[in-house]
């Protein structure tokens, strides 16, 4: 099967807004068949996406309240990668700042992105094991609530609506299949090829 050439080339941009975290463009692009259109985006960091697991094997969640939707939501630990930060390297420290907790054994798992209508943002979900207290080192401007669940628990809260996040229901279902046998991560797989 031969593959169309689907590319949209990039006539001009504008940067319409830059703020702290968040990039808007619009570009006019040529489309495949010469034609011309419109694209508008959102440039986004990158976030690491971190699935602590206890050694007694319940997860590590965290609620905290998501302004723009004006409510609290039950997450895993995650954060923005800062410019020239490794992925590994940011997920280690989000790992610690917000939950208080240093992992001895780290798996990549995977990179997903939640918003390719509108956004250039990518998750890099890792596995950390092995975990031991140290205490949090949250910024000011953060307030969370931590606790342990069982993945079985979790689960049922997926199905139930009371967890609704997208990077935790990815990384549940993840979890659901590592342990389970389905999906075996392999050793040695702690890093991305650009983080070496």
């Amino acid at each position: 099967m031969t593959k169309k050439d689907l590319h949209e080339k990039q006539i001009n941009t504008t940067k319409v807004y830059s703020g702290k975290l968040l990039h808007v463009h619009r570009d006019e692009v040529r489309l495949p068949d010469g034609n011309s259109s419109v694209r508008e985006y959102i440039r986004h960091p990158g976030a690491v996406v971190v699935i602590p697991i206890t050694d007694s094997g319940e997860l590590i969640l965290e609620r905290q309240h998501r302004y723009p939707l004006g409510r609290d939501f039950i997450e895993v630990p995650a954060g923005k990668i800062d410019p020239g930060e490794q992925t590994l390297a940011c997920a280690q420290r989000e790992l610690l700042e917000e939950t208080g907790y240093r992992a001895h054994e780290w798996r990549y798992i995977t990179t997903v992105y939640p918003c390719i209508g509108y956004a250039d943002e990518q998750l890099v979900y890792y596995l950390a094991k092995g975990l031991e207290f140290e205490g949090h080192q949250r910024d000011a401007d953060e307030f969370l609530e931590i606790f342990t669940l069982p993945l079985d628990q979790a689960l049922a809260m997926v199905k139930t609506g009371e967890i609704c996040e997208v990077k935790t229901v990815i990384a549940l279902f993840w979890l659901e299949k590592i342990v389970s046998g389905a999906w075996e991560i392999e050793p040695g797989n702690e890093t991305l090829p650009g983080d070496q």
